[in-house]
């Protein structure tokens, strides 16, 4: 569960910092959310 908050901050502070326009923030959610996704998949292991 840890993991899982430490990326959701690290992908909202990426989220924050690289989107300069809507496309740029459009990569930046899909990145936090695949990270977020892994975490979650190597968390039920």
């Amino acid at each position: 569960m840890r993991k899982l908050v430490l990326f959701t901050i690290a992908g909202a502070a990426l989220l924050l910092a690289a989107c300069n326009t809507v496309e740029g923030a459009g990569r930046d959610v899909s990145s936090a959310g695949h990270a977020i996704s892994q975490t979650a998949k190597d968390a039920s292991k």
